[in-house]
């Protein structure tokens, strides 16, 4: 890029600070366009003659000439001091950030290990597992009602595998996501958290060669689905467990056209719980399935529920889905439209466009990586972005061990 006077700057210059180091200078990035003169006084201050600027990405022009007035009083050492004391408080709160969402990627491990011994316990201790499965839905729950905001967090990327319970930690924990927005009943919220925990329960008579595999031939299919009786049977021994909760096992896989399992219900005659946990399993399964490879960007799960699998969900609940999840869903990879790439960690249910962002920047460690929300900012989303076709070195910076985890966070 080419260089400027600092004098020449004005509103529209889009300037690169990126030699100085982010920790360096008082902006919120390393790559802007310039918004107000007093940028252009903090770079004064900081004693910065020249700058790169970036013709493509700026709207206006840098001045021909600087213009100056030696009688006029220089207000660039207040301008700089309180950009600098702006940065230290941006700091602060990203540090606070980056507490709150290790805590909760914790929290989600133990909860997962949680899970993981309730469907240890499921056949020698059914009321046992029904016991734990209750208190753990409990404190989500109660996380979760009266919260002033929900916020899906990118939490706890692939590194211990916790099979089964996983996936049904992860789908209750997107299931409870959507019941709140729904405004159901603390009741009706409980009986949904059970119902998804246990969801899938009948897997376990499933050999691993069937659950795992690409294609199925019809007697494997057969045998696929058999895993909603076997989900019943295993949780006969639960006298405590609803009705309700006991429907969704039954029903998760009835699809709203009538084209489901295993009694190809269709409409209004499916259980709304059921409905729901239907969207959650299947977006589950398309961000996180066997095959890595596989697996979708949130975007594009989301794409394909909406757009080529509409038919399947109840459409009143998917659009409220999407409207939960955020237009940009938390572990999307984007692309800002100063060019900076990033992760979505944080949906805002009141501005969907404008999500909380991490952002690569190699020449920030990652374990100081820079979390923007823009709604702070002039930035926008310019495009959701495949993995595979960022360098890899932003992938691993953003989401080192690749997989996405999902949890609810109440007001504390």
């Amino acid at each position: 890029m080419p260089a400027v006077d600092v004098d020449r700057l004005q509103p529209g210059v889009f300037i690169c600070l990126a030699e100085l180091g982010w920790l360096n200078h008082p902006f919120l990035l390393n790559q802007f366009r310039i918004v107000s003169d007093k940028q252009i006084h903090a770079l004064r201050e900081m004693g910065i003659r020249q700058v790169e600027w970036d013709p493509a990405r700026s709207s206006a022009e840098p001045l021909p000439q600087p213009s100056t007035d030696e009688g006029e009083l220089d207000f660039g050492g207040m301008a700089l001091a309180g950009m600098l004391d702006e940065k230290r408080q941006r700091i602060a709160r990203v540090q606070a950030q980056r507490d709150r969402l290790a805590r909760r990627e914790r929290e989600f491990e133990q909860e997962a290990a949680s899970a993981s011994e309730v469907f240890k316990e499921i056949s020698a201790r059914p009321q046992e597992a029904h016991t734990k499965a209750q208190a753990m839905v409990s404190r989500l729950v109660d996380g979760l009602l009266g919260a002033e905001s929900v916020a899906i967090h990118l939490v706890n990327m692939k590194g211990k595998d916790h099979g089964l319970a996983f996936h049904a930690l992860n789908v209750m924990v997107i299931s409870l996501l959507l019941g709140q927005r729904l405004k159901l009943s603390a009741e009706e919220l409980k009986n949904l958290g059970q119902g998804a925990l246990f969801h899938d329960a009948g897997k376990a008579e499933i050999p691993p060669r069937i659950l795992r595999a690409a294609s199925r031939t019809p007697p494997e299919e057969e045998f696929y689905r058999a895993h909603v009786g076997y989900g019943i049977k295993a949780v006969a021994g639960m006298k405590n467990l609803l009705t309700p909760a006991r429907n969704i096992i039954a029903c998760h896989h009835e699809q709203w056209d009538g084209a489901g399992f295993p009694n190809r219900l269709a409409g209004e005659k499916i259980p709304r719980l059921a409905r729901i946990v239907a969207i959650a399993n299947r977006y589950d399964n398309l961000c996180n399935p066997f095959d890595l490879k596989q697996a979708r960007t949130p975007a594009e799960a989301l794409g394909q529920m909406f757009r080529q699998e509409g038919g399947r969900y109840d459409p009143e609940l998917l659009q409220q889905f999407v409207k939960t999840l955020g237009v940009f869903p938390p572990g999307s990879f984007v692309q800002l439209d100063n060019g900076a790439l990033g992760l979505v960690v944080e949906s805002n249910a009141g501005d969907l466009l404008h999500p909380l962002v991490m952002l690569y920047d190699p020449d920030v460690p990652r374990n100081e990586a820079i979390l923007v929300d823009l709604r702070d900012t002039d930035l926008k989303v310019e495009s959701a972005v495949s993995p595979a076709r960022l360098p890899v070195e932003a992938v691993e910076y953003l989401a080192p061990r690749g997989r996405i985890d999902y949890y609810i966070e109440g007001s504390k």
